[in-house]
């Protein structure tokens, strides 16, 4: 910072450095480094200027101003809301009602001409604040001030300078800098005056250089909606969400890892009538806007690649806003910009080696849900408030339910025991706040306040994944802490089961050697709910719909329902939806082994998704009927397996997810296994191709009997001790009538085990187990660590406990010091 700077009231963007925050706050300081080092990277920055703190002080001394805020401020009590807000009007009463210093006016005119000179008149600008302690990593003062979008002309540029300087007095704002340890005094106001960015004819959001709830580093989160930003920020809507996994990013590969549409049914454009009080008016969205993507995989990485740009320059962990600049035809440029950037605050400040993981140890009535913000469970008695006029009623350990937040919410909200809103995103103000408080939230649950009660017991629980619920009632709930420092080392690989592609980023935090077993039913079940053969299949269902057959218009609109991003191509919607679930949990554990099985429905199950009873058969013993190896070579399924694979083949290829290896269930016989394998390699997975192993499931006692001749046809083995256990003692375990006889430590089950491991280690072929013996029985791991193999996939809510007793019985062993 020069001198000659200190005592400007005009500092361009080609002037600010990351060194200027005391003169220009954090988000003027943030755009000007960008703006001079990236940009030479391809990063596009709208220009603009910057108000500087120092005339900001020259505001307040050379009018008095500071006196008088300090006189009014005199008895502020900021946990008194009624205190707080009447203390809060006075002061920006005073603020609005002070006319600009001549010089000081002069200046910020002519720097707005310099703008119209480059952009035309009456250049449409935003607005916004840069407070001098704003965007620091241990304190987010984001969102503290306000920002006025679509200002044009000289008086409006003036006039909402003024509102700027007034909003740094907000009761949110006091309240925050009194919290945080900062005099009202310690922060100075600058404002950026910034081009506009036309996303109110295109879609804005805002970007994390980690994923916000498990603060999994690998990941770039993106989140957006049509319009001008400001409903995203506010949690207005609820947005359209994307994960891209860094490392394969970097090698050129174009690893979309997660897509998910958003409802947006809103969006805010120019309001263009005339002597309209407000620059910007929401409108509502269009059914097709509602139902598609706001960005194409193109603009999705380009954004990414810029993101990573972006963190590599600051060398920490960012929060991002974005914008698209119209169409490029009817308005704007159609180019992607980043209009703002900041250190990430919340996981930057946490432990990396002591982890918490709350477990829900009961279930109750779901009231409602939502989106899940952070891993916790918190619960008390519910207050329903509509307004912000009503938090005074608020009291401290309650849970708050309401529509959405902005910052006037924030006293109480540090007071909740949670929160639950109707709208928003996971990078909406709810949100943020909940994550810097560490406080449990449900948000987007749309009809939260409706289906909660003031003064009702209920339990906010985040700890099931992308999904948040709230119970009723107060449930029991536990909270285990692992210090990671702690993990010993075990020569038998400790392995996850991993079914959930949206747990995916907190659990690969868990201790662990990979994933033994990634199951895709999950994936089909909740993501597709669609029979493959029903999307394969897809125009000539319509053909039979339109010749009035009811049942199967039905079936055309639910599928139309659930695909409202592929309008033209139903087949795409399954392959990558594969590719995704798969790639995400791929993702979370790279680069350690991620063992997929291949889809693994019963003929009852398929026939439950949406069309399944049109191309599945009624068998009367479903578990050793159609399942497995013999549907994927099968006529009447083999187009729904060839989707799979090429879902598969994008996840190892496009996204570079080469950890993935994949493993054939149900295989009865060697020839089967063949016949699997040479089917794979016409739908392009080639065993052995780019790292591609295939194992096979080790559950029906001819994989044990046969186990030589399988060790021909595949890399590995992993035993399924479930269906190995029921066909070894011959029962059905979904029946109650026998359910008791069924136990994987029979003396049968466990003769099975210990031959197909022999066979294993004799052939040199990997062995591990994904069944659920050994995460239930500890006597069972313990045996199969006696047997020698390698590996064991675990739930991951016993992984750690049975890592620490394998690795005393392998010093008992003398396998490891």
């Amino acid at each position: 910072m020069s001198d000659q700077h200190a005592t400007e009231f005009i500092l361009w963007f080609d002037d600010i450095s990351i060194d200027d925050v005391p003169l220009v706050g954090g988000k003027n300081a943030s755009l000007g480094e960008m703006y001079r080092h990236l940009t030479s990277k391809g990063v596009n920055i709208p220009h603009g200027f910057a108000i500087t703190a120092y005339a900001y002080r020259h505001l307040i001394e050379s009018t008095g101003m500071d006196k008088a805020v300090s006189e009014i401020l005199s008895d502020l009590d900021t946990h008194d809301l009624r205190n707080l807000q009447e203390r809060g009007r006075k002061v920006r009463e005073l603020i609005r009602k002070i006319k600009f210093p001549d010089d000081l006016r002069d200046a910020i005119l002519e720097a707005y001409h310099k703008m119209e000179a480059e952009y035309g008149k009456n250049v449409d600008v935003a607005v916004r604040s840069s407070a001098t302690a704003e965007d620091l990593p241990d304190a987010s003062f984001a969102g503290q001030q306000d920002t006025y979008l679509n200002v044009r002309g000289d008086d409006a540029v003036l006039d909402y300078c003024s509102q700027c300087f007034a909003s740094l007095f907000t009761d949110r704002a006091i309240s925050y800098r009194h919290d945080k340890g900062f005099s009202q005094f310690d922060v100075y106001l600058s404002i950026v005056v910034q081009k506009m960015v036309r996303s109110d004819a295109a879609c804005s959001g805002v970007m994390f250089t980690l994923d916000t709830e498990s603060g999994y580093e690998n990941v770039v989160y993106l989140t957006g909606s049509w319009g001008l930003g400001e409903n995203v920020v506010q949690g207005a809507v609820i947005p359209d969400e994307f994960y891209v996994f860094k490392p394969t990013l970097r090698e050129g590969k174009r690893p979309v890892v997660s897509r998910k549409v958003g409802s947006k049914e809103i969006k805010m454009i120019y309001n263009e009538a005339e002597d309209a009080e407000e620059t910007v008016v929401n409108i509502a969205t269009t059914p097709a806007e509602r139902g598609s993507y706001i960005l194409n995989d193109d603009d999705l990485l380009k954004l990414s690649e810029w993101a990573l740009h972006i963190e590599d320059h600051y060398g920490s962990n960012m929060d991002i806003e974005w914008a698209k600049d119209g169409d490029g035809e009817t308005v704007g440029t159609g180019e992607l910009f980043v209009v703002q950037a900041r250190p990430e605050t919340v996981h930057s400040q946490n432990s990396k080696n002591i982890t918490e993981t709350y477990i829900l140890k009961e279930h109750g009535n779901i009231l409602t849900s939502g989106q899940a913000v952070g891993t916790k469970i918190g619960q008390g008695k519910s207050r329903v408030i509509e307004t912000v006029a009503g938090i005074h009623d608020f009291q401290p350990g309650e849970v708050l339910v309401t529509d959405m937040t902005d910052p006037d919410w924030e006293p109480v909200m540090k007071k909740a025991g949670g929160i639950v809103t109707n709208r928003g995103g996971r990078t909406c103000h709810a949100a943020i706040i909940s994550r810097e408080l560490g406080i449990p939230c449900v948000i987007g649950t749309e009809d939260g306040t409706k289906k909660i009660t003031t003064g009702q017991d209920i339990t906010v629980s985040c700890a099931d994944g992308e999904t948040g619920n709230v119970y009723d009632g107060l449930l029991d709930f536990s909270i285990n802490t692992t210090n990671l420092d702690t993990i010993p080392d075990t020569r038998t690989k400790i392995m996850l089961n991993v079914g959930i592609p949206e747990k995916a980023f907190v659990e690969c935090q868990v201790p662990n050697d990979g994933v033994g077993l990634a199951r895709q039913e999950f994936i089909i079940n909740a993501h597709i709910g669609i029979h493959p053969m029903a999307l394969h299949n897809f125009d000539s269902l319509i053909e039979k719909a339109a010749a009035g057959d009811e049942e199967v218009q039905q079936i055309v609109e639910k599928i139309e329902e659930k695909t409202t991003a592929y309008p033209h191509n139903k087949r795409q919607f399954f392959i990558d939806k594969i590719a995704e679930g798969v790639g995400r949990i791929g993702a979370g554990f790279y680069p350690r082994d991620v063992i997929v099985r291949l889809s693994d429905f019963k003929s009852n199950e398929y026939a439950n998704l949406i069309g399944g009873k049109l191309y599945e058969p009624v068998e009367s013993n479903p578990m050793i009927g159609w399942r497995g190896a013999s549907r994927y070579y099968d006529d009447k399924y083999i187009d729904a397996f060839e989707m799979e694979c090429e879902g598969l083949l994008k996840a190892r290829n496009e996204m570079g997810l080469t950890n993935i290896k994949l493993m054939v269930p149900f295989c009865r016989t060697p020839e089967e296994g063949r016949k699997v394998i040479e089917t794979m390699k016409k739908f392009g997975l080639v065993q052995g191709e780019n790292g591609l192993e295939i194992y096979v499931m080790c559950e029906i006692p001819s994989n044990v009997i046969a186990a030589d001749a399988f060790a021909d046809i595949f890399d590995g083995f992993s035993i399924g001790s479930n269906d190995l256990t029921q066909l070894t003692l011959g029962l059905d375990r979904d029946s109650d009538l026998v359910a008791h006889i069924f136990d994987e430590r029979n003396e049968a089950v466990k003769t099975m085990v210990k031959m197909v491991i022999e066979t294993a280690k004799r052939r040199g072929k990997k062995i591990g187990i994904c069944g659920q013996a050994p995460s239930d029985y500890p006597e069972f791991a313990l045996f199969l660590v006696e047997c020698g193999i390698d590996s064991m996939s675990l739930i991951p809510d016993t992984a750690v406990k049975t890592k620490l007793l394998v690795c005393e019985k392998e010093k008992e062993m003398g396998l490891i010091k």
